[in-house]
């Protein structure tokens, strides 16, 4: 199995906001991003939106008219969780023809999504969606189902390219290189952020790949 680095994605950190100027949707950009940012620090307790409106110093009322609740916010970091990994998952496959380089790729760049985005891995990992509406997890649990299967693809491709042997079982090493990468986040984000994604990440790609 080739040993080269692989390629490092492009990671968009946090919700991106539209440049000054009033434009359609930019206070709804500001309320997300700024819920990111609350949530990016470590021992930040669960956040309600009379804090999240005391940051941006306008009413709660001022966040209704943008979002019918708190859990519509979430479900924006959400949805930007969703097309940035997603998106990013796509050019990796688009643009990688071996199956095991497309499964190491698609490890490196979960990884550095967590590194870049810490208030997003609370999300990623629930811990940010505890006592919230059920649906948010659902929809995470959505999400973690959608990587294992992206993940189980290109390694169905290693197996018809004969990175590994016929009786290779996709699925089951996908569900372990879910577990791993779900573990690391884990750990990023209960130890205040100080232990990184990315320590020893090439190393142990490539022991879940071989």
């Amino acid at each position: 199995m080739p040993n080269d680095p692989a390629p490092a994605e492009a990671i968009p950190s946090a919700v991106p906001t539209k440049p000054a100027g009033r434009r359609p949707g930019e206070r709804r950009l500001q309320i997300l991003q700024t819920l990111a940012e609350m949530l990016q620090h470590p021992k930040a307790e669960r956040i309600t939106t009379a804090a999240l409106a005391k940051r941006l110093d306008v009413s709660e009322a001022a966040l209704y008219r943008h979002f019918a609740s708190k859990a519509q916010m979430f479900e924006g970091l959400i949805e930007f969780i969703e097309e940035t990994v997603f998106g990013l998952v796509n050019q990796i496959t688009q643009s990688e023809d071996s199956g095991v380089k497309q499964a190491r790729r698609i490890i490196a760049m979960l990884l550095e999504f967590a590194q870049t985005n810490p208030g997003m891995t609370r999300v990623l990992i629930g811990d940010a969606l505890v006592i919230e509406d059920e649906r948010l997890q659902d929809r995470m649990n959505q999400l973690m189902d959608r990587l294992e299967a992206s993940i189980k693809q290109s390694l169905k491709v290693a197996v018809a390219q004969g990175a590994y042997p016929a009786e290779e079982d996709p699925a089951a090493r996908a569900g372990l290189i879910m577990a791993a990468v779900i573990g690391r986040w884990s750990r990023f984000a209960k130890t205040g952020f100080r232990k990184s994604c990315l320590e020893h990440g090439e190393t142990q790609g490539r022991i879940l790949l071989s």
